[in-house]
């Protein structure tokens, strides 16, 4: 009952949050939220550390583009086109990877993510380093106009909602319950009569398309895509967010998501405000340093808060409540 409560009061705060901050700002924040919620449901939830979730996020956000502005798709088969390549690549990437355990499985995604980086980089239609830019919004439905900032923020967060509805559902299916067995002691799910790989790669594929889903709609909100997107260092991106949040907790990826895009935005305003105020150009500099920033964020976060930002708030709770029936 608290859960649904707190999500119908997050809900709530989303529908009135673009009346006080940028539409387009939150958008992001949504489309990372989710890429960060699907890359959990990796992780957090099945125990695989992929490092190449980058090419799912950012080749379905070229597809998408592309399908959109060349081929003049509409919005919904410019998405569901997205979301189809990033499940084929996570099936093809996830059937070599998953054959092998540990740093092996999260070095063999890298590797193959950074191959999809280079054909990005050649490919003509991604439009190399220069990006696909242009990308049109088009309609909702052939009817609703997306150009509106406030009626693609509602279309975003419905997708947002509907993403992050699927991986609650997900984990918390008789599916998710295998995938946390196999998180736990895969050997003895194993021993039970499971096939463990067949769940690893239906769990490799669903999280694929969760985050190309995220990844195509970023590209339809900020209506260009780059080679950021498809880079190594996107997937670590996301593993931070992750962490930061609380790795296996539901809600904990789109605080972190939250916390470091919000921390990317305002850093370099930031250093221009203490620059007015002090005087010193230096602070200026800061914004172009934000990996510093977040870097220490993270050995803060693995040092002294083992579970993340959720995690530790929930391990509180749980001491709370404990105590007073211990008392007894």
């Amino acid at each position: 009952m608290n859960k649904s409560l707190g999500y119908a009061v997050a809900i709530a705060i989303a529908l009135a949050a673009p009346f006080l901050v940028y539409p387009v700002f939150l958008m992001k924040i949504l489309c990372f939220a989710l890429f960060a919620c699907a890359f959990n449901l990796l992780i957090g939830f099945t125990g695989l550390l992929s490092f190449g979730h980058a090419a799912f996020f950012g080749m379905a956000g070229y597809i998408t583009g592309h399908a959109l502005k060349v081929m003049g798709l509409p919005f919904e088969l410019g998405l569901l086109a997205g979301i189809a390549v990033a499940a084929v690549i996570g099936l093809l990437m996830g059937g070599l990877a998953i054959r092998r355990q540990g740093i092996y499985f999260t070095m063999i995604t890298l590797a193959l993510a950074q191959m999809l980086y280079f054909v990005c980089l050649q490919a003509p239609f991604t439009g190399g380093e220069d990006g696909l830019q242009g990308v049109p919004r088009g309609s909702l439905l052939g009817t609703i106009d997306l150009s509106s900032d406030m009626t693609m923020y509602y279309v975003v967060l419905a997708i947002f909602i509907a993403g992050f509805a699927l991986i609650v559902r997900t984990v918390h299916s008789p599916f998710g319950q295998v995938l946390k067995a196999i998180k736990e002691n895969e050997p003895r799910a194993i021993s039970l009569g499971y096939d463990v790989d067949k769940y690893k790669l239906l769990a490799f594929v669903l999280s694929a398309s969760l985050a190309g889903l995220a990844g195509a709609t970023k590209t339809v909100v900020l209506g260009f895509e780059t080679l950021t997107d498809v880079h190594w260092s996107m997937s670590g991106l996301v593993v931070l967010m992750t962490l930061v949040g609380g790795l296996g907790t539901l809600t904990g990826p789109i605080v972190g998501a939250i916390l470091i895009i919000a921390l990317e935005n305002k850093l370099g305003d930031f250093g221009n405000f203490l620059a007015s105020v002090s005087g010193i150009e230096w602070f200026r500099s800061i914004g172009e340093s934000v990996t510093i920033v977040t870097g220490f964020i993270f050995i803060v976060c693995v040092l002294a808060f083992r579970r993340g930002i959720v995690g530790e708030i929930g391990a509180l709770f749980k001491r709370g409540s404990a105590a007073p029936s211990s008392s007894h």
